[in-house]
């Protein structure tokens, strides 16, 4: 008995020694591999590790390049509208929306009245011009065969002075009426209008004046057609087509004005009522993007693009207009690149730093 009580410290304290030795030299584990990606080139480029669990979040579309077709639209307004004239059957009525245009228009009647009027003078001053050189000539001949005086010559060449005169004044009446109806032509033309169409316009013509971008004028041709749908008649849509493109780009608004006519056969349209003007346009065989791939910093237009090393590139684009759910990019991409579009809010946040 004595033995055995004698060999249990020393199996315990061999025991003891095995597990002590055993808890300070345990099993390294590797470290978990970090999910953070490494931000290069002033956070140009984002790389991310090839098992990190956050790639499966990105989702990229290629960039394709397509014929593209967008609905272009347009705020509009009835400008002017014609209807029968009561007392002047020859001449058509227009009524506008805008008390200056109707008085600059009034004007312009006026002033062709009037040139109408002073060319008629001239002409009869310039036959009487022609009568008084024949008098002259004739004076002159009897006074060179004796059978008239010296002073029928000199009253006759008088009478052709006088006669000379008037008509010189009838021709400067007819220049300040010509140069006073360009300045309402003028008016008339900033306004979208066509005077010569206002004065023979037929009966029915309705004239919507529209605003347009100075980048989209481009898309448009004069003679195309173009939809309408007036606020005062939802569920209707009227065909008008584009009769001309303004000259003039608004210095504050950048916008060009475009008018378009209609045919108002049931007399509905009023001045001064209220459209959206749709066209189709085409874009052309061209690069595009999904909208949501497109972010913005400070004005400047970015993509990101992932390459096969699982890195993000961020990309400087040129942008262009929209077409339905995609953006033209005119430069900084090629067919085939791998834009992203979900996720590409939180590679804006990594690569500047918000």
């Amino acid at each position: 008995m004595k033995r055995i009580i004698h060999r249990l410290p020393v199996v315990s304290l061999l025991a003891w020694g095995l597990l002590s030795c055993g808890s300070h030299d345990p099993k390294k584990q590797p470290a978990p591999a970090s999910d953070k990606p490494v931000i290069k080139d002033s956070g140009r480029v984002i790389q991310f590790p090839p098992d990190s669990l956050t790639l499966s979040y990105f989702k990229t579309e290629p960039v394709t390049k397509s014929d593209l077709n967008a609905l272009l639209t347009a705020p509009a307004r009835v400008v002017a509208t014609v209807v029968k004239s009561i007392d002047n059957s020859g001449q058509n009525l227009v009524l506008f929306d805008n008390a200056d245009l109707t008085a600059n228009y009034t004007e312009l009647l006026q002033h062709i009245i009037n040139i109408r009027q002073k060319a008629g003078i001239i002409q009869q001053k310039q036959a009487i011009v022609n009568q008084k050189k024949i008098e002259v000539a004739r004076f002159q001949d009897l006074a060179d065969h004796g059978a008239g005086t010296g002073k029928d010559v000199s009253d006759a060449k008088t009478d052709l002075i006088s006669a000379q005169t008037d008509m010189e004044i009838a021709e400067t009446d007819l220049s300040n009426e010509k140069t006073s109806i360009i300045e309402h032509e003028s008016r008339l033309k900033m306004a979208g209008f066509d005077p010569q169409a206002l004065v023979h316009s037929p009966l029915n013509k309705v004239w919507i004046i529209c605003d347009m971008p100075e980048n989209q004028v481009n898309k448009v041709k004069e003679g195309g057609s173009c939809s309408l749908v007036f606020t005062s008649y939802p569920n209707e849509t009227i065909t008008g087509t584009i009769e001309d493109i303004g000259e003039v780009v608004d210095n504050i608004t950048r916008m060009v004005k475009l008018r378009i006519g209609v045919t108002d056969k049931q007399n509905q349209l009023r001045a001064g009522m209220f459209a959206t003007v749709k066209f189709g346009v085409n874009e052309g065989n061209s690069l595009s993007v999904p909208k949501a791939a497109l972010v913005t910093v400070q004005g400047q237009n970015y993509v990101f693009v992932k390459n096969a090393d699982n890195t993000f590139a961020r990309k400087t684009v040129l942008q262009g207009p929209q077409v339905n759910d995609r953006i033209i990019i005119y430069n900084g991409l090629q067919e085939g690149d791998m834009v992203v579009t979900d996720g590409a809010m939180q590679l804006k946040g990594i690569s500047f730093g918000y």
